[in-house]
């Protein structure tokens, strides 16, 4: 299993799996499933629709050629004597696996071994692994499924507070959690500004000059960089800094950023030629001397917890603190 259709594609052509199912459910941003739902994901397809099923991402040739096509998560997995799942960088991918690995630990009635694989590469360099190390294995025990199982059930629960009480325990066992754990904080409102990481990379992008939207998005910025927002997400929060009552950002021409207007030229073409620039109160809360939540009011999702104005949860990185609203 992998959370790429690219790389799915490239270990299927390696040979390096039986099987391969790619995942892309994005976790990071809106409203999580609730348990029900997430069940229904994983069960056998019945009535799901289009996109709420565990193999919608994967090509239906690939699955009926292995017999793979409808069929559940648990059952499927219990024809194999081992199942590896292949993991990317980013955040996203993380959090699947551990959805995953929480989905298998509660309702599993078949055991075969289960590895991790972390990706850290593109798609091009996989190939047929040449020694132990490559790439990092982590073989998932039953105190592994335990931890997994915990984290899920903290990025869940309405209040950061579980996620935040993970730095208390022994996360070293999966490559990067304890990164992606300080990463997802630093997208909660900081103190001091109201915006998360990402918010304020894209400001400290547009002071820079010269810029239009795309020059903001993922893939634009230093490769090594880490990203917890894909495509669509980055473009919403554009347009939340852009689009508001005192926005941060001026000389956005058209949105919001939809599919509606990805579909008309028109709007996609002026989209995309927008010069964009700080307003002085972008340039107030850059520097720390204002506060854009405190103009601009917030209704996300961050997790399990629902972000408003009346309970802002926000995170100091520089004290590691969490901060309660009120």
């Amino acid at each position: 299993m992998t959370t790429d259709s690219s790389i799915a594609g490239a270990i299927q052509q390696a040979g390096l799996a039986d099987l391969v199912i790619t995942i892309e459910r994005r976790l990071v941003w809106g409203r999580l499933p609730s348990d029900a739902e997430l069940d229904a994901f994983f069960a056998p397809r019945t009535t799901q629709p289009r996109g709420l099923h565990w193999l919608d991402d994967t090509p239906s040739w690939r699955l009926e050629e292995s017999g793979a096509m409808d069929r559940g998560f648990i059952d499927l997995l219990g024809d194999y004597d081992s199942v590896e799942f292949w993991r990317g960088p980013e955040p996203n991918a993380q959090l699947i696996l551990l959805w995953l690995l929480d989905h298998w630990r509660r309702r599993h009635d078949a055991n075969p071994d289960f590895v991790v694989c972390s990706l850290f590469l593109g798609v091009s360099d996989v190939d047929p692994p040449r020694d132990k190390s490559h790439p990092p294995v982590v073989e998932i025990t039953p105190r592994q499924l335990k931890s997994a199982s915990r984290a899920w059930r903290a990025y869940c629960a309405p209040t950061p507070e579980s996620w935040r009480d993970l730095f208390k325990t022994d996360l070293s066992w999966l490559p990067q959690l304890a990164h992606h754990v300080t990463a997802l904080l630093n997208e909660l409102p900081r103190p001091a500004s109201g915006l998360g990481a990402t918010e304020l990379r894209i400001l400290q992008l547009i002071a820079r000059g010269g810029l239009q939207p795309f020059d903001v998005f993922p893939g634009r910025q230093k490769h090594e960089e880490l990203h917890v927002y894909g495509y669509w997400e980055v473009g919403a929060l554009l347009d939340g800094l852009a689009r508001c009552d005192r926005p941060a950002v001026a000389g956005l021409d058209e949105g919001p950023f939809s599919l509606e207007m990805h579909n008309d030229p028109v709007r996609f073409d002026r989209y995309k030629r927008s010069q964009l620039s700080l307003t002085e109160f972008g340039k107030a809360v850059l520097g720390g001397d204002d506060n854009f939540r405190r103009h601009n009011r917030i209704d996300r999702w961050w997790g399990g917890t629902h972000l408003t104005h009346e309970r802002l949860w926000r995170w100091d990185g520089e004290t590691r603190a969490l901060v309660a609203p009120g």
